[in-house]
């Protein structure tokens, strides 16, 4: 199929994006890596009469360090963040989420705004952007907002933007020294998850837990982070089997799946408890460590 006809507008600056989109509100899309985009419009399932392609906006692009954060513009290239060797320094959580994404075609193309900004309950970057505690620059003609990443995702491809707003840039953060693991299930490699799990971990002395985050998607309409679990983690010996395994169980609890032609959502639900036990054991033991 083609798209249904459309204006295009391809705008020198920011605010020149931001005046078309309040000229033009809903009628409107971005276009940015179009890895979403183009295949909703050639199947009609989108249907806007003004395309504002933005990827000559090169302000949008790029990794910068600011204090405890980290910065990526939202145009930045998939492909750019997995292979940054500041994201590996400091955050190599996200370079292997980045290496579940699709392919190497699509990463190439596909920027890391434009993955979060579509929201897709089955996507890693959502998720990833959840457990490193997020924000969301996101700005308007009216001025710059930043949107934590729980009050970001709204339910299945619906976030809390504006039509009239664009999503300049991603901040995430890590402690100094953690550890983390990233798991999912698919179908075959580059699909989306079925259901996949991300940790982060900061432990003290003995293997105690002294803070954990864990991000959970595939299993809601939009990513979740398993707070019972987190908590009761939190001033636990990880290393006990029992604490991991009682997260799990938590964590599973607390997750309302769907079911759909890929899987039900009890078969989801019980992978996320493997997948969570899998994930702390990886993180705990030393085989990802930042």
């Amino acid at each position: 199929m083609k798209p249904a006809p459309f204006k295009y507008v391809r705008p020198h600056s920011v605010d020149e994006a931001l005046a078309l989109l309040s000229e033009h509100g809903d009628d409107a899309k971005v276009l940015a890596g179009g890895q979403s985009l183009v295949p909703l419009m050639n199947m009609r399932m989108a249907q806007p009469s003004v395309l504002i392609d933005i990827n000559g906006l090169t302000d949008l692009s790029g990794i910068a360090h600011e204090g405890p954060q980290l910065q990526i513009g939202a145009l930045t290239r998939q492909v750019d963040v997995e292979r940054s060797a500041e994201v590996t320094r400091r955050l190599p959580v996200i370079g292997e989420g980045l290496r579940h994404v699709a392919h190497i075609g699509i990463r190439s193309r596909g920027t890391f705004g434009g993955s979060v900004a579509h929201a897709d309950p089955a996507s890693e970057l959502p998720a990833l952007v959840l457990a490193l505690d997020g924000e969301l620059v996101v700005r308007s003609a009216q001025g710059e907002r930043i949107v934590p990443a729980e009050d970001f995702f709204r339910s299945y491809f619906t976030t809390a933007m504006e039509p009239t707003e664009i999503l300049t840039a991603v901040r995430v953060s890590g402690p100094s020294s953690h550890r983390w693991a990233f798991l999912e299930v698919a179908r075959r490699r580059g699909d989306f998850a079925l259901v996949g799990v991300i940790t982060v971990l900061e432990l003290g002395e003995h293997r105690r837990c002294q803070r954990a985050r864990l991000a959970l998607f595939g299993v809601s309409d939009v990513p979740v982070r398993a707070r019972a679990a987190e908590d009761h983690l939190t001033s636990a010996t990880v290393a006990d089997d029992g604490a991991i395994d009682e997260a799990a169980r938590l964590a599973a609890a607390g997750l309302t799946p769907s079911s759909d032609i890929h899987a039900s959502a009890e078969y989801r639900r019980k992978v996320a408890e493997v997948l969570v036990k899998r994930a702390l054991r990886t993180a705990v033991q030393g085989g990802e460590r930042a």
